[in-house]
């Protein structure tokens, strides 16, 4: 019996020393509670598969009652957001390029005419389909949309229009960039900023972490070393590191997988060096915060989360709440993913792309000046 007492005494012991040690650790502590509420509000709040209110540009060149209910029949379906309404296709060219909308809605002249004569004209969609998972549920939907809008119309005289059964009009559907909606062409080059997002951030917060655990930091202390000679010199290796892993990520796009490349190889590497260069920031900022390396993977981890949850690569970025688009703006990722598929999907040029490169330049300046700031040439 007293040897019994005295086995859950020492277990006792043990387990308030621990209970001590993880309050003092509070940011395993934080980590432990923190991780698991933000999943449950990304993934109960955040994320849709059914994106509604895509961004939509509508080229109509007639105004007719009939064309006034398709378009209003598009807008309460909660699918299409028109953000812009134009009679002149030159102000809709590259629109889908930029990513600004999702959609283009044409809808001809002489429309209203040809459908009382029953001659099936044509409504053209054109979806940005290089995230066709953002795309099918308003393409699919838009055939039954319009039918049954004009049902109300179509009566009187125009009831021949409609007594065939067959719908009165053709909805022509162009999935541009991927006409054949293959998910490899949208998560393949996302996955170039996934990966190089895990590697790069982790390595470069566990350096200087590790310096200091190994206690070579001393060393690198009594060097004449500026902070931020310091830092370049710490983070110049793994650009290297960086530019291997895109080499091989673009090498098996391409050999694997057959993604098409067909914009400026020039502003892709552009794109990817200021990327690399926010991530490597990033993790030496993080280096600067942990005191070990399982804290540095911690922190790394707590940033990829939602970088790979409200980035657009997993789920259409277009289909989250505003608030969660918000914070998905301010990481480098969403950004990298627009250059990224933009470049290689759609032959994006630089001037419709700067957009999402000034981005990953101001945060890759906020990176490098918290680092600077919180770096400290002392073993405190």
């Amino acid at each position: 019996m007293n040897a019994v007492v005295s086995s859950f005494a020492r277990i006792w012991a043990v387990f308030l020393k621990e209970a001590v040690q993880m309050r003092r650790d509070r940011l395993t502590f934080a980590m432990m509670f923190g991780i698991p509420i933000i999943q449950l509000i990304l993934f109960g709040y955040a994320i849709n598969m059914n994106p509604k209110h895509l961004p939509a540009a509508l080229l109509v060149e007639e105004q007719t009652p009939i064309v006034r209910t398709l378009v209003q029949s598009l807008r309460t379906s909660e699918y299409y957001n028109f953000v812009m309404q134009t009679s002149d296709p030159r102000e809709t060219g590259d629109l889908l390029a930029r990513g600004e909308v999702a959609f283009v809605v044409s809808i001809p002249a002489g429309f209203t005419r040809q459908l009382v004569r029953g001659e099936h004209p044509q409504i053209l969609i054109e979806a940005d389909a290089s995230d066709p998972a953002a795309a099918s549920g308003a393409v699919g939907f838009a055939q039954t949309i319009l039918t049954d809008a004009l049902r109300h119309d179509l009566k009187g005289p125009l009831r021949s229009v409609a007594a065939s059964g067959q719908p009165p009009f053709e909805l022509v559907v162009h999935q541009m960039y991927n006409p054949e909606a293959k998910t490899s062409y949208n998560i393949v080059p996302g996955l170039l900023g996934v990966i190089l997002t895990m590697t790069l951030v982790m390595i470069t917060s566990m350096a200087m972490t590790r310096e200091s655990e190994q206690g070579t930091l001393e060393n690198l202390l009594a060097m004449p070393v500026k902070p931020f000679e310091m830092m370049l010199g710490k983070i110049l290796p793994y650009v290297i590191v960086g530019a291997s892993q895109t080499l091989v990520i673009l090498l098996a796009a391409q050999i694997l997988f057959e993604v098409p490349f067909i914009g400026q190889p020039w502003i892709l590497l552009l794109g990817v060096t200021i990327f690399v260069l926010a991530n490597l920031a990033l993790g030496f900022t993080f280096s600067t915060v942990a005191r070990t390396q399982m804290q540095a993977m911690q922190l790394t981890f707590f940033f990829f989360l939602p970088s790979i949850l409200l980035s657009g690569f997993m789920f259409p970025f277009r289909g989250m709440p505003d608030w969660a688009q918000v914070i998905g703006e301010a990481l480098p990722l969403t950004h990298f993913l627009r250059i990224v598929r933009g470049v290689m999907l759609k032959d994006t040029s630089l001037a419709q792309l700067q957009d999402p490169l000034i981005a990953l330049c101001i945060f890759t300046a906020v990176a490098v000046s918290v680092a600077m700031l919180r770096y400290r040439r002392t073993l405190d």
